[in-house]
């Protein structure tokens, strides 16, 4: 197998969502344990720098310094915590979809057999 190099912008990006996929997974349980718990993983975006400099020993040529890792990784670092926290906390609190109508396409898809998930039918009105 040919030794594959990353580029320092690749490792950078990699390990922005390795951070999130951490942070996500620890709100979405905590979430699930205690009232305000996704907040632990909030909170843990303002060490991402840490983490990183630990990860990659270095920064990519476009980051000038510490101080900049926050506002660069923001957005991919965003998207993998919210994810993660909603998968972690639906699977910690076995979530069920609710039907609020017969005429519903979950609902079809569950009595018609297509779908895995059961539905919960609750009429509103």
């Amino acid at each position: 197998m040919k030794n594959v190099k990353l580029a320092i912008e690749h490792k950078f990006s990699l390990t922005v969502y390795l951070w999130g996929i951490i942070t996500g997974i620890i709100s979405g349980v905590a979430a699930a344990k205690i009232q305000y718990g996704w907040l632990i993983g909030l909170a843990l975006y303002f060490i991402i720098d840490k983490f990183v400099l630990a990860v990659i020993k270095g920064l990519p040529p476009e980051i000038p310094d510490e101080r900049a890792v926050l506002k660069k990784a923001f957005w991919g670092w965003a998207l993998f915590w919210l994810y993660f926290t909603m998968l972690s906390y639906s699977l910690m609190v076995s979530f069920t979809p609710q039907c609020y109508s017969n005429q519903s396409l979950l609902y079809k898809m569950v009595v018609n057999g297509n779908a895995t998930v059961t539905c919960n039918l609750t009429s509103v009105g």
